[in-house]
């Protein structure tokens, strides 16, 4: 259903507010340079952080800028189940693709209580939904189990998974079946994942380097690895780069330096340390994008 390099969106900001304007011409942009879907209202676009009006915003904002052409895949979790059930709501009303829903965050519910999250989240909203697994960020970790009990329901429909479990991947493929979009939330070690029965990447990176993302995943489907792997040679000084500081500090600084939003993040996030700018500069600039 998803496959390929799917940028987790950076949402730009202006004096505080939603940049509406960079953001659609970035999507249009991130089309242009071959990315195969759109993620707005991830972490990565800062939505612990972003109103509910702006939420539903960015997605109407995506939907309308990809127009068709890619499919857009709204951040729509919550450690509400209520508050999920209303983004996903609103992102099928705004026309998204499918909703990417991340583990309840802090309150740290039980396996049983994640199935009924999701499943209650399923019920509620007629969307095609990834299960977002970052335990990193979440202090949870969905079990493959519980996991292939949802896939049962039939818009429960993938993972993107960001446990940096490189067995995860097979065993989610056995326990699970091929049918079930796997896509990991990890930059650096996507080939791997991809070996292991993955279909795509819900990236950060993406953001900075689309062509160079999606050229990695499209030589892999045609089966050149050699090509593959010497993309994913030249990017990994960008992946480290983009997790010098917490996310999106160092990924909206690389994209200011390529004209296309400004470098402003909302608090508690706040611009990043000299230190970590001259590593993004010397990560793009090992590219070829400086």
């Amino acid at each position: 259903m998803f496959q390929g390099s799917i940028p987790a969106l950076i949402t730009p900001f202006r004096d505080g507010k939603v940049d509406e304007r960079a953001f659609q011409d970035f999507v249009e942009w991130q089309i242009a340079q071959g990315s195969h879907g759109l993620v707005p209202c991830g972490t990565t676009g800062e939505s612990p952080t972003l109103n509910h009006e702006e939420h539903v915003r960015v997605v109407e904002l995506c939907v309308e800028a990809a127009a068709g052409r890619v499919p857009v895949i709204a951040g729509t979790g919550s450690n509400s189940t209520e508050e999920a059930i209303h983004l996903t709501r609103q992102a099928k009303a705004a026309g998204a693709s499918a909703a990417l829903v991340v583990t309840p965050y802090y309150n740290k519910p039980t396996q049983e209580g994640l199935y009924r999250h999701y499943k209650a989240i399923h019920d509620a909203a007629d969307l095609p939904i990834i299960i977002y697994n970052i335990p990193g960020r979440c202090v949870i970790d969905m079990s493959v189990e519980t996991m292939a009990r949802l896939a049962t329901l039939p818009n429960i429909v993938g993972v993107k998974d960001a446990t940096n479990d490189l067995a995860r991947p097979l065993r989610t493929r056995v326990a699970i079946g091929p049918q079930f979009c796997q896509l990991s939330g990890e930059d650096a070690t996507v080939m791997a994942f991809l070996a292991q029965g993955g279909q795509g990447c819900i990236s950060v990176s993406a953001n900075v380097a689309p062509r160079l993302c999606a050229d990695l995943h499209e030589a892999w489907m045609r089966g050149d690895h050699a090509a593959a792997f010497a993309v994913r040679d030249r990017l990994l000084p960008l992946h480290d780069a983009m997790f010098v500081e917490t996310s999106p500090g160092p990924v909206k600084f690389a994209v200011s330096l390529l004209g296309r939003c400004r470098p402003d993040t909302r608090m508690p996030l706040v611009e990043v340390q000299e230190t970590t700018r001259q590593r993004v500069r010397d990560a793009l600039t090992g590219l070829g994008l400086l």
